[in-house]
């Protein structure tokens, strides 16, 4: 199980996830991309990381951060532990002003004694050279770098053969100041790199060397503290050993005793010094013809401004100038091993003769041929996975090579993502596709959505229909009963009056019988009367003839006549009005009739319009059920879609 951010650098909380930490990486599989809750950040493999430093120069959000001994060493301090400290010449460069109050501190802090790395670096040249010379070894390739060292161990194992097997300036120091010195302190390196710790306590160098103090560290210890006026100084002499800081500070020792003659290939900077070790072991394995050394540093502007330090982005002519003075302060005695005004054999006599006390099997190390990591080789068919996964379908689309995932081809990615290094995600194309995806998406969406609208807004509409429909069903219904109940009662006051109809119309004909025999009675009595006139006429002839004897009977026969005269206009007059009723009665009786059977017609309507409207309120209360079941229909359709 892999477990991250617990090796010498580790990722912050300030990381973004911006992938810049993975450029300009030499490992692949050291910075691993992480997901919390949505968030990406890039953290670091330990077990893989080399511990160049690239990323902490490169990481613009303070999001890298490394480990050291500091806290620890200034623990110890306080606890009177015995310690002695070897300072790298770098410090003296980076603070040519204040090292030696500073060194004036430590020793009032408690430090016992101080040693320069450039005499062990005069060790170092004085082993490699005779190293070189006795084995005739060509193509080696320096290690003073620990990042170099990891890399070759991890990554380029076959590359192992060419190492310089001599112990780095720092180590051959620690070795001389214990074996030689007779000094058992416990040692502190005030360091540059962040790397040495991987060297200090690696098996192979017997862990001479117990902190690894950086000068970033250190110097953010010190900030507000007062020095005070005590002032330090290294307590060993040294000669061009205090160059091997700068780059190419290793092929100018070398070349002074050996001459310009000998090539020393000088290659420096973490975005080219790994590439180039796996071409030169291309050209090893080729048996093509090799320099005599390859200075290989990883920090471009060697270890004056190596990972640890606060300058390394602020370099300035001062640091020159130190350097240069550094380079002025070694011994001028005849017996000096530096000094160019005597032939390059000779000095290479004089530096055998001022190591000649020293054992050059004390300085010889090994390295670990077990600690090469082995990533599985990814297949064609596995990549070729990949690059479908990342939308990458043709050739072109597989060699963006945009450099926005941190790693320098599409290629790169694609093996990070096969290896669970990184994630698609991180690939801008990629999220670029999906987005236009998603956006195409989105307006389908977008659409359905507006086609949903409407669709709501029929069904809303339709809603409201049905709400109206049974609304108006209901109040159909309600008002058919009442029409229904309405219709009957009419109906029934119609039969009523049809009887009442029928009544009349006998009351009518019995009427008319009457007024008929009255009719006929009346000219019954003109009959009589005529014929009463007429007797009274011939008793008034007789009365006449009768004289005085005739008279009273004349008198009475006037008066019959009289009679029958105003009896025959009565009967007369009643005839007349007889005339006008008996028409009348008889239009009343047909009229009658008429209505009559108009009326029953109307009842029979009426009861057809009873039973339609009970039809109708049956029927309503039916489509009413139907309405509401169709509206519960239609609400369930417009959920699912």
């Amino acid at each position: 199980m892999i477990t991250l951010n617990e090796g010498l650098i580790y990722t912050t909380d300030q990381c973004i996830g911006c992938n810049k930490c993975i450029s300009g990486c030499p490992v692949l599989g050291a910075n691993i991309a992480v997901t919390n809750d949505g968030d990406n950040k890039i953290h670091v493999d330990g077990s893989k990381c080399i511990h160049c430093g690239h990323c902490l120069e490169t990481c613009g959000h303070n999001a890298r951060k490394f480990r050291d001994d500091t806290d620890a060493f200034f623990a110890d301090l306080t606890n009177q532990k015995p310690i002695s400290i070897i300072l790298a010449p770098s410090f003296l460069i980076n603070y040519p002003n204040d090292y030696e109050k500073i060194l004036g501190y430590l020793k009032q802090k408690g430090v016992q004694h101080i040693y320069s790395a450039s005499h062990g670096a005069d060790i170092t040249t004085w082993a490699y050279l005779n190293f070189i010379t006795n084995n005739s070894f060509i193509g080696g390739i320096s290690q003073p770098c620990p990042a170099i060292v990891n890399y070759i161990e991890r990554y380029i194992p076959k590359l192992l053969p060419k190492l310089m097997p001599i112990h780095s300036p720092l180590l051959c120091s620690a070795i001389y100041i214990r074996k030689y010195l007779k000094d058992n302190n416990r040692l502190a390196f005030i360091s540059p790199c962040i790397a040495k710790k991987d060297e200090i306590q690696n098996h192979n160098t017997q862990q001479y060397v117990t902190y690894n103090v950086t000068f970033k560290h250190l110097m953010e210890r010190l900030e507000g503290v007062t020095l005070g006026s005590n002032s330090a100084f290294d307590e060993i002499e040294y000669g061009l050993g205090s160059i091997y800081s700068m780059p190419g500070g290793l092929k100018e020792n070398v070349e002074h005793f050996l001459g310009k003659e000998c090539l020393v290939r000088q290659v420096e900077g973490e975005g080219h010094v790994y590439s180039y070790l796996s071409s030169y072991l291309t050209r090893i394995d080729n048996n093509e013809r090799l320099p005599l050394l390859i200075d290989a540093l990883n920090c471009s502007q060697g270890c004056n401004f190596g990972t640890a330090t606060l300058s390394k982005l602020t370099q300035t002519d001062d640091l020159l100038f130190t350097l240069q003075e550094q380079r002025c302060r070694t011994n001028k005695s005849k017996t000096d091993p530096y000094d160019i005004s005597v032939p390059v054999a000779e000095r290479f006599k004089r530096l055998n003769k001022k190591f000649a006390k020293l054992r050059l099997e004390d300085f010889v190390r090994n390295y670990d041929n077990n600690a090469a990591i082995n990533e599985n080789s990814i297949s064609n068919e596995e990549l070729d996975a990949v690059f479908i996964k990342l939308n990458k379908l043709t050739k072109s689309d597989r060699s963006i090579n945009c450099s926005a995932c941190g790693y320098g081809k599409c290629d790169e990615m694609a093996i990070a993502i096969a290896h669970g290094y990184n994630r698609k995600e991180n690939c801008v194309h990629y999220v670029k596709d999906e987005l236009l995806i998603e956006k195409r998406e989105m307006e389908e969406l977008v659409e359905q959505l507006k086609n949903r609208d409407k669709k709501d807004a029929l069904y809303q509409e339709i809603f409201n229909n049905f709400e109206m429909l049974n609304k108006t069903i209901s109040e159909l219904s309600q008002g058919n009963a009442s029409t229904s109940e309405e219709t009957m009662e009419m109906a029934m006051a119609l039969s009523e009056l049809s009887k009442y109809g029928k009544l009349l119309e006998q009351s009518l004909s019995g009427f008319n019988d009457f007024i008929m025999a009255y009719e006929k009675s009346n000219q019954e009595i003109v009959t009589i009367s005529s014929q009463t006139n007429l007797l009274a006429l011939n008793a008034e002839i007789e009365a006449a003839r009768s004289g005085d004897a005739g008279k009273a009977f004349a008198v009475i026969a006037n008066q019959v006549r009289l009679l029958s005269n105003n009896t025959k206009k009565v009967v007369t007059t009643g005839r007349e009005s007889s005339d006008q009723i008996i028409p009348a009665i008889r239009e009343l009786t047909i009229q009658a009739s008429t209505f009559i059977d108009n009326l029953e017609g109307l009842n029979s309507r009426t009861q057809q319009i009873a039973a339609s409207a009970e039809e109708i309120t049956s029927q309503a209360e039916l489509l009413e059920q139907v309405a509401n079941a169709l509206e519960n229909q239609m609400v369930e359709a417009s959920k699912e879609s």
